[in-house]
């Protein structure tokens, strides 16, 4: 960035439109799934079908976004056990996280939603508990108008590859480091 404001125009030429994208929200900053929500809002005001598939939140969460997606007519499943450090059976968890991702397979191959969004996914596949070059098969034979985003810290490099657009949230500064809990209405 400059101090001055550019006076060339700095788009480039000879773009092309894609029948769909895939995106990838990562790294160690906040965000990632606000963004996300952020594209669902957009998505549902253009009239597409929207599905969101949460890995690591559980039903028994009630979150804002979920509450005004379901409004929406947002498609809503919350298909995790919570976080790991809660859990009393990870084996299980795991299991449980093998069905979520047959769900979101077949969401996406069903070719009935134009936004998917697979939220925390990525903790699955770093964690061994899903196999990444399935997603990956999966996300290269999707349908050709289904968007897919992906959200989570640590994106595997193979999904990142397959990607047609990568953003990393990176943390400056969180309350969390001083010691203060999230905060309904914003984190959650």
């Amino acid at each position: 960035m400059t101090d001055t404001p550019p006076t060339e125009d700095p788009r480039r030429r000879g773009t092309q439109r894609a029948d769909s994208l895939v995106l990838v929200n990562t790294g160690d900053g906040k965000g990632k799934s606000s963004a996300a929500f952020g594209v669902m809002l957009r998505s549902v005001a253009l009239g597409w079908p929207v599905a969101v598939l949460q890995f690591i939140k559980s039903g028994e969460w009630k979150v804002g976004e979920e509450k005004v997606g379901r409004q929406l007519g947002v498609e809503w499943y919350s298909l995790g056990e919570g976080f790991t450090w809660d859990s009393t059976n990870l084996d299980h968890d795991k299991e449980v996280a093998q069905r979520a991702w047959k769900t979101a397979a077949d969401t996406i191959s069903a070719g009935k939603h134009r936004l998917v969004i697979l939220d925390e996914l990525t903790y699955l596949c770093t964690w061994g508990w899903i196999d990444t070059a399935e997603v990956v098969e999966t996300l290269r034979n999707r349908p050709d108008d289904v968007n897919v985003i992906i959200t989570g810290r640590d994106c595997p490099q193979e999904i990142v590859d397959i990607a047609d657009t990568v953003t990393e949230m990176r943390k400056i500064k969180h309350a969390y480091d001083r010691g203060v809990t999230a905060k309904k209405g914003i984190e959650y």
